[in-house]
């Protein structure tokens, strides 16, 4: 009898382990399952972002994106993974996802945000007044787009600031480039810098001295016209 109950026992101890081990595998996957719903995968992307963790928060970002294609949160976390690249300092990947953002969804209604930010990744790369100009330009042209488009966004003004900045940028290259060549005595070439000034970034702090400096280089081109063999 008591043979029989050992043997007894020892199914039902196997038997509640079966039952746990089942029971601990479903408690897993169900953990595991609500990690993986949009809401939860949004919230934990979000809150990496919020903590710096921003490879993390790309993941969970993309993740979202990934699984759940036609959830709502889906056109969030594709803000999220830009926001996050231009937080990393990845300016290139940041304007990429924001381009295909605008792209995918040409009527969302934070586009004007997004067109910003398009302005910001080259805004955030512009060079000192010595060096090529070419990220000025192109942060230029983004937030004049901008301003066209949405003229009346909080985001517009914003830009309004950022477009004086680039137009200031741009005329002092140019004042650098023709004190250049005023220094090399090559003064029609300064001319046509000083000029350019004058005609396209007026009122923007340069006119005193782009006027001065015209004046100067006029008196060595009336030289150089008297005196043609010096």
């Amino acid at each position: 009898m008591l043979k029989e109950l050992s043997v007894l026992s020892k199914k039902l101890l196997l038997f509640a382990a079966i039952i746990f081990a089942i029971s601990g595998c479903a408690w897993w996957k169900s953990k595991d399952t609500s990690k993986s719903n949009p809401e939860t995968l949004y919230k934990i992307g979000y809150d990496y972002y919020q903590k710096g963790s921003y490879e993390k928060a790309v993941e969970s970002f993309q993740r979202l994106k990934d699984e759940y294609p036609l959830s709502d949160l889906a056109i969030r976390a594709e803000m999220g993974i830009a926001d996050t690249r231009f937080s990393m300092e990845e300016y290139g990947s940041a304007e990429t996802a924001y381009n295909d953002f605008v792209n995918l969804h040409p009527s969302n209604e934070d586009i004007p945000y997004v067109m910003h930010q398009i302005g910001m990744c080259h805004y955030k790369q512009l060079l000192t007044i010595d060096r090529d100009q070419t990220e000025t330009w192109k942060a230029l042209s983004e937030f004049e787009k901008l301003i066209a488009r949405f003229p009346s966004s909080k985001f517009s003004f914003l830009a309004e600031k950022n477009v004086r900045e680039c137009k200031k940028r741009i005329a002092e290259h140019d004042y650098y480039v023709g004190e250049m060549y005023f220094k090399m005595k090559k003064y029609k070439a300064a001319m046509r810098r000083f000029e350019n000034i004058l005609k396209n970034y007026s009122h923007l702090g340069l006119d005193y001295k782009v006027h001065f400096i015209i004046e100067e280089t006029k008196k060595q081109l009336a030289k150089n016209v008297a005196n043609p063999d010096k």
